[in-house]
């Protein structure tokens, strides 16, 4: 038992691909994974800085930040437990082309849409589909439609050369420029990593974006337009406001 928990991750977290193409602040994602249940106020010295809160762990098909992980996560809904296979280097992004080795589609070839690297999935585009009812009622008999369904990787998928089209073992490497590259073991060639996998939630790629006027320009970052001070907000205003405090406050003791 100790081995296997040496060996799995018992809780999964957000992997450094999905905060790629969430484009969002590390502190925003951080906040979506916690339920904070109650805090003690802020300010009143007789409280302690107390909190009580639990994180979310189970991941599906949803993003992190979306309404989807936010149902799935509700309080006192019940989900097995999930044990993950660590990879220290990820080795399949959003264009690569793989070939499915298990299922109804085994030996198809497809390209990968979306990458869920906290369950090891991806999803290959019109591959690994089930059916699904939607809009069924009494009076309408509904709409069949065909959902793609996660494929875990290194068992179910493999990445394709695109030397000869066939399913390869990868390994990364380094370049003489010192550029850490996939290549196959097959032939040796390096597997580049596509083009769509610098697709974020804002743009396509960063050459194609287009800054718009609420954007923070990059003089703005370099412009300093907060100093700190040893005073309160009130006396700031006061002080640009020409006002000078002649009360003397009574004195008060902290215990």
């Amino acid at each position: 038992m100790r081995l296997f928990s040496v060996l799995y991750r018992k809780f999964p977290e957000v992997g450094e691909v999905t905060k790629k193409y969430a484009n969002l602040p590390e502190s925003y994602i951080k906040k979506c994974l916690e339920q904070v249940e109650w805090k003690t106020p802020r300010g009143l010295p007789q409280y302690l800085p107390r909190t009580k809160s639990w994180k979310k762990r189970y991941f599906n098909v949803h993003r992190p930040w979306t309404t989807g992980f936010q149902r799935d996560n509700t309080p006192g809904t019940y989900h097995r437990k999930v044990f993950l296979e660590p990879y220290r280097d990820w080795s399949f992004f959003k264009g690569d082309r793989v070939e499915i080795l298990s299922g109804p589609d085994k030996g198809k070839q497809g390209i990968i849409s979306v990458v869920i690297q906290e369950r090891n999935w991806v999803i290959v585009e019109g591959l690994n589909c089930k059916m699904k009812m939607v809009g069924k009622t009494k009076k309408f008999p509904g709409l069949v439609q065909q959902e793609e369904q996660p494929l875990l990787v290194h068992r179910q998928v493999k990445l394709v050369d695109p030397a000869d089209l066939q399913n390869t073992e990868i390994e990364w490497r380094y370049t003489e420029e010192g550029d850490k590259v996939r290549v196959s073991l097959r032939t040796g060639r390096i597997i580049p990593i596509p083009t769509q996998a610098q697709e974020t939630y804002d743009y396509k790629t960063k050459k194609t974006y287009k800054e718009s006027a609420k954007d923070t320009t990059s003089d703005a970052l370099s412009e300093v337009t907060f100093s700190p001070r040893l005073e309160t907000f009130e006396m700031n205003i006061m002080k640009s406001m020409g006002l000078k405090e002649e009360r003397i406050p009574t004195q008060t003791y902290w215990y």
